[in-house]
């Protein structure tokens, strides 16, 4: 022990020097100018689920593999909460835990701070192992319905990113654990048709020409046939109106008597 050899180098009794190594222990466990203990490292860094999920990412969610069996720390209980921390790469170095429930950020805080607190859980929601055939995951920017207002609201995320995420453990006094930073992540844009750049080749103006009058060759031959037919639709028929007279015939039947003339005897 190193303590033993401090001790009467700096003129320490072994009890003196066994608490000298005490304090600096402490001390390495407490964050400069807070005086208060720095929350315990997971050796954990969060994955992306497998390749072959459907939906693993997209224009607003991506998709985490639970972090199963990683919080079985005598100093995490079963009461703490597990967060998971989202932020944008470039703010992860400013990211600082905060030291109650009533400083965690909600997502509606995002575009200031570049990071904020999702997917409440404890770790009995994440058990050591996986059962067959069950597929535990976690799917980052799920909720459509939340208000980004609320704390631990799972919001669709805003942008392409890059992102990176962990997990930070508190209970009622601060954190206790956090996990590493994971690899950047970056969601899939929405890509605009682009035309083919470069000129067209002869082959390909040729063709477009046949087509384009071979159109116009058929629909002209369609508005005659149109033009055609009602013509003809239209001096087959005949219009009345209530202007229109009929003419009435006489006809003279042989079985008639001529009237004698005046004056005849």
């Amino acid at each position: 022990d190193n303590s033993w050899r401090l001790g009467p180098a700096m003129g320490l009794s072994a009890g003196h020097s066994q608490l000298l190594m005490s304090l600096l222990l402490l001390l390495t466990h407490v964050q400069p100018g807070t005086g208060i203990a720095a929350p315990e490292h997971i050796n954990y860094v969060p994955q992306l689920s497998n390749d072959t999920l459907a939906g693993r990412l997209t224009q607003s969610t991506f998709t985490l593999e639970q972090p199963l069996g990683q919080f079985h720390s005598h100093n995490i209980s079963d009461s703490d909460t597990i967060w998971l921390v989202v932020a944008l790469s470039n703010a992860t170095q400013s990211f600082t835990a905060p030291r109650s429930n009533q400083d965690i950020p909600a997502p509606a805080s995002f575009s200031q701070r570049g990071y904020y607190l999702t997917l409440r859980a404890n770790r009995g929601l994440y058990p050591g192992g996986q059962a067959r055939g069950q597929l535990r995951v976690l799917r980052v920017g799920n909720d459509t319905h939340c208000q980004p207002t609320k704390i631990g609201c799972n919001h669709p995320l805003p942008g392409p990113g890059p992102y990176r995420v962990k997990f930070l453990v508190m209970n009622d006094e601060g954190p206790v654990a956090e996990t590493k930073w994971s690899s950047d992540t970056r969601l899939q844009q929405a890509q605009a048709l682009q035309a083919v750049p470069g000129p067209q080749s002869p082959g390909t103006v040729v063709i477009i020409a046949i087509l384009s009058i071979l159109l116009a060759v058929l629909l002209t031959a369609l508005l005659a046939v149109l033009i055609y037919t009602c013509f003809n639709s239209c001096r087959s028929t005949s219009l009345s109106g209530p202007e229109e007279t009929g003419s009435v015939r006489r006809y003279t039947t042989h079985h008639t008597f001529s009237t004698p003339a005046e004056g005849a005897s």
